[in-house]
């Protein structure tokens, strides 16, 4: 089943120690391309992150959010007292060298760095709650690349559908055209009142048949939409070869059309164009 890289999934945990959410965003890239962003407490756990994503997806630029919010209740603030006493002592020592220096600022020293921590909370606690909470929003995340996928699948679906019925159409196209080419080289002859030899005139249209036979481009396009339907039901990711195939169609398409010997023909070359252009947007969404 084929999985679209355009995604959505959040996930959120509330815990005595606080609360916890993940947003992941996906949209379509070549490779896969992660870019993550944590709470500084939590940076460490990236490499692990990564190696879990790498585990799940293949393709695809993903926002990866991480949040945590402390419990109010839980933030008892502790006075690093040493450190306070080491910054009166410093501050005194430079006092008594200097000249009408101003009082110490008690707030002041409350900003310095380290001086105010918040009660300690069990960091591996958090950091497996984070890692969870990873693994639930991937899921919700690749569930719906799933559901987007199979929506993409039907659409391709449609369109070879389309595709074949405009090959079975060309099939028939081509017997026509060359008896039309005949009753024009006869037409032409009459009017120049030149007489035809009918030996040659089978000749040139034997010629006219070999250069212009679609048979072989008709075929392979056949072959292609088979492949493009083997893809879609095949598992893993698919996307580089459906767009590999809709490369080939292209070109099959395109040499139809230069063959092309009536308006029919031409008519189908395009609209086979267009349904491959439009299949190929299509998959650039594709894992």
């Amino acid at each position: 089943m084929i999985a679209s890289m355009t995604a959505f999934a959040r996930r959120e945990i509330h815990l005595p120690w606080g609360s916890l959410s993940w947003e992941i965003r996906s949209v379509n890239q070549r490779y896969l391309e992660p870019g993550f962003r944590l709470p500084e407490s939590l940076r460490s756990l990236e490499t692990a992150l990564r190696q879990r994503l790498k585990q799940k997806l293949a393709r695809g630029k993903l926002d990866l959010t991480l949040k945590f919010y402390p419990a109010d209740d839980r933030q008892e603030l502790v006075l690093n007292e040493p450190l306070l006493q080491k910054l009166v002592t410093s501050a005194e020592k430079v006092r008594s060298k200097t000249a009408e220096a101003a009082p110490l600022d008690p707030l002041k020293l409350l900003e310095w760095p380290g001086v105010i921590q918040a009660s300690a909370v069990d960091e591996e606690e958090i950091q497996a709650e984070a890692l969870t909470l990873f693994d639930l929003a991937l899921d919700d995340l690749q569930a719906h690349r799933l559901r987007e996928g199979e929506a993409l699948a039907a659409m391709i679906e449609e369109r070879l559908q389309q595709i074949t019925t405009h090959l079975q159409s060309a099939q028939t196209y081509l017997p026509a055209a060359l008896e039309a080419w005949r009753n024009s080289l006869q037409e032409k002859a009459a009017k120049l009142q030149v007489e035809v030899d009918p030996a040659r005139l089978e000749q040139e249209i034997v010629l006219l048949a070999q250069k212009q036979d679609v048979a072989e481009e008709l075929d392979r396009l056949e072959a292609h939409v088979k492949e493009v339907r083997r893809a879609l039901n095949s598992k893993g990711p698919v996307g580089r070869r459906l767009d590999f195939l809709m490369q080939e169609m292209n070109r099959e398409a395109n040499t139809l059309g230069s063959k092309a010997m009536s308006l029919d023909m031409t008519q189908v070359s395009v609209e086979l164009k267009v349904l491959i252009e439009q299949m190929r947007e299509q998959i650039q969404n594709i894992e």
